[in-house]
């Protein structure tokens, strides 16, 4: 497949994934131990418990559906604790959608629109 099928594929997998929550049961992960033979579990077993919908109202995601177990932290305020520096006072381009537009940058605060003119030396020759 080309790069660009397999990114499109990841993205609509990303858009379309599901929080889940990690159910409480009592599966028991091999511990490697030099003083005793680590009790096997077959490649099949070990990931046998089923992840629960977050939302009860939604549906158990399949086998190749993306899942997250916390939401991603806002970047949109400053949160020094995580090394997040918000995007207050950051240059925005007023015309684009894309993720350096005004709108999804700012995050609904509003911003301040400022006209400047530039003239630059080119080193034209005529």
């Amino acid at each position: 497949p080309s790069f660009r099928s397999v990114g499109d594929s990841l993205k609509d997998r990303f858009d379309g994934a599901s929080r889940v929550m990690m159910p409480n049961t009592e599966i028991e992960v091999p511990v490697q131990r030099n003083d005793a033979a680590a009790p096997r579990v077959s490649r099949r077993d070990r990931y046998k418990f089923q992840l629960r919908p977050h939302n009860p109202d939604h549906k158990t995601p399949g086998f190749k559906d993306l899942v997250y177990l916390e939401s991603s932290p806002g970047f949109c305020e400053k949160n020094p604790r995580l090394g997040i520096p918000g995007t207050h006072g950051r240059a925005c381009n007023d015309t684009s959608i894309g993720v350096d537009g005004c709108d999804l940058m700012c995050c609904g605060r509003g911003y301040r629109t400022e006209t400047m003119f530039v003239v630059e030396r080119c080193n034209c020759t005529f």
